[in-house]
């Protein structure tokens, strides 16, 4: 089985659950840039994550056989804050780097107009470079954050048909398949979905432009759920074309929009910019001797 989870927040993760994906089948990843739970104070901030994302991050991904590729903006939960708007004038530069598929996260937290403001920017940006954009629909009151956002996105000079909305549920998922947008579910332990919703909802709309995600990042969550989906389709009786369709060619269906999608893992060194992912020394290293160490 392969997987591609396209969403997920490994800057928050351990090295380790990059060993337990592979072992689960995910073989690719696509990483927006996002919230880090307390706000940033300046925009240099925002650049050396997104530098981050676009450099340590695909190093580690690839020392376990991962595809790791990014996508970047003013997320919306720091897009009405003046100190982080500023970001809005430099991140064209960042968007134009092979490994960004997409503008995201992008849309709305508290549907502000200053959200108003970086949306609308934002979805013309992912036109300008010929990018899909990756959409955050609120966590509350979702269906009006869905309505807003496609009224924004048809507003704008972005095709819907190049817009993933994420974080979708129940409420919102048939308003967001009507307008021919690509369509994003969070598999989370305690909130948003969970497996056995995710099944029912493809069960009852079908597992066209469909993408599953596990969305892990600092919170509570689980870097797995992407795979125990695919588990339970399997179980409940859909084919392995069917968990093929969702967990995989989907998301290359949609991140390949953007023309920059290398699935190819490349062969990398063993440290990046001096540094590896391994801290301290190799337990199969040559033991230091005790003596020298301690100056006899």
């Amino acid at each position: 089985m392969r997987i591609f989870d396209p969403h997920i927040h490994m800057t928050s993760r351990t090295t380790d659950d990059y060993e337990a994906m592979y072992a689960a089948g995910v073989r690719a990843v696509v990483e927006p840039s996002f919230w880090l739970g307390q706000p940033r104070t300046s925009p240099a901030s925002f650049f050396d994550y997104f530098d981050s994302l676009l450099g340590w991050e695909p190093f580690r991904a690839a020392q376990y056989g991962i595809a790791h590729h990014c996508t970047l903006a003013l997320n919306p939960k720091e897009a009405g804050d003046p100190r982080c708007t500023p970001v809005l004038d430099e991140l064209p530069r960042y968007l134009m780097k092979d490994n960004v598929v997409a503008v995201g996260e992008i849309g709305y937290d508290s549907m502000t107009p200053a959200e108003d403001t970086a949306l609308t920017a934002q979805l013309q940006m992912a036109a300008d470079h010929g990018l899909p954009a990756l959409v955050h629909t609120p966590h509350r009151d979702k269906l009006a954050g869905l309505r807003r956002t496609l009224d924004a996105v048809r507003e704008s000079a972005l095709p819907v048909e190049r817009v993933l909305i994420d974080h979708l549920n129940e409420t919102t998922v048939k308003e967001a398949k009507d307008s021919g947008a690509w369509l994003g579910f969070s598999v989370y332990p305690d909130t948003k979905m969970d497996e056995e919703r995710m099944v029912a909802i493809l069960r009852a709309y079908g597992p066209e432009q469909v993408l599953v995600n596990s969305a892990a990042d600092w919170g509570r969550s689980d870097p797995l759920k992407t795979r125990k989906v695919a588990d339970l389709m399997l179980a409940e009786g859909f084919t392995e074309d069917d968990v093929d369709r969702v967990l995989w060619r989907n998301p290359v269906a949609f991140y390949g929009l953007s023309g920059r999608l290398d699935l190819d893992v490349a062969v990398t060194d063993a440290t990046h910019e001096g540094n590896s992912i391994l801290r301290g020394q190799p337990r199969d290293a040559p033991a230091p001797d005790i003596a020298d160490a301690a100056g006899a």
